[in-house]
């Protein structure tokens, strides 16, 4: 459900298809081989010489000065061999911070578990939105961004499942010790942000009435549940810096209202569909 075309030359979204070692031989060969050199380092190719992220949508972490410092790629089919990951990093410790700039901009975050989250409600218009790398992928780095950026509010967007519900109330309280109020977005049981934008249509209204309706699971309940920062935004294309993700501040007014949204608690899609 990912297709706005302003959303892939925001984030510089690409998809890694085996050609890299082709595009590669047309530079010269001492050039070649430093930059696959290179590349192996970095753990774009595996040692067994395979592109680590093919098959994937491949989705680059940028600092604030645009240079790329993480990869995420996620599996476009999930018809694979038992036993091969669906959601792949560069090796070694995570680093940096998905949509940066959203962090200087407002003082209200929507926090994803997974960049197609994340992405899911960028596409919906809340520009306000970062993420983590996975339950186990929660920084020192961004905990030290939300208190350098003067964050506030936490929004709370993670997977309705098991290990979302127990990462979520983990990483509240170490919000919460920061000086933060925190709220649980409460998707249906068993889904997550992805998932409930593709059944619960139009997904800016969908997301709109849950974010409205999230809950304070730790710190003092300070939320402006119709401030700017929990409304839908177009980004002004011409905001848009190669590398980094542009943040346009909403118009004035509400959210828009809707109807409430049906329960969908029991017709969950499988997890794997993230």
């Amino acid at each position: 459900g990912l297709k706005s075309d302003e959303l892939i030359d925001t984030f510089q979204l690409g998809f890694a298809n085996r050609t890299l070692c082709k595009r590669l031989s047309n530079q010269t060969r001492k050039s070649s081989a430093a930059l696959r050199g290179r590349l192996a380092r970095l753990g774009v190719f595996r040692e067994s010489g395979h592109e680590h992220f093919n098959g994937s949508l491949v989705i680059p972490i940028f600092d604030e000065q645009g240079h790329v410092v993480e990869m995420y790629g996620r599996k476009v089919n999930d018809r694979l061999r038992k036993g091969t990951p669906l959601h792949l990093y560069l090796p070694g410790p995570h680093r940096g911070i998905f949509n940066h700039a959203a962090l200087k901009a407002h003082k209200e975050i929507i926090l994803c578990e997974s960049l197609t989250d994340a992405l899911t409600f960028w596409q919906a218009g809340f520009r306000n939105v970062t993420s983590i790398y996975g339950i186990e992928g929660f920084s020192v780095e961004l905990l030290e961004a939300f208190k350098q950026h003067g964050t506030e509010r936490v929004f709370i967007a993670y997977d309705r499942d098991e290990g979302g519900e127990r990462a979520a109330q983990v990483h509240a309280d170490k919000l919460a010790a920061r000086g933060l109020s925190v709220y649980r977005v409460l998707f249906p049981k068993g889904m997550d942000a992805n998932e409930y934008a593709l059944k619960v249509t139009p997904a800016e209204k969908s997301l709109a009435i849950l974010l409205e309706k999230a809950e304070l699971i730790a710190g003092e309940d300070t939320s402006l549940r119709n401030a700017s920062s929990l409304r839908s935004a177009t980004a002004d294309k011409s905001d848009r810096q190669a590398g980094r993700a542009a943040v346009a501040e909403p118009p004035s007014g509400r959210v828009p209202a809707a109807a409430p949204a049906p329960d969908l608690s029991t017709k969950a899609p499988d997890e794997a569909s993230k």
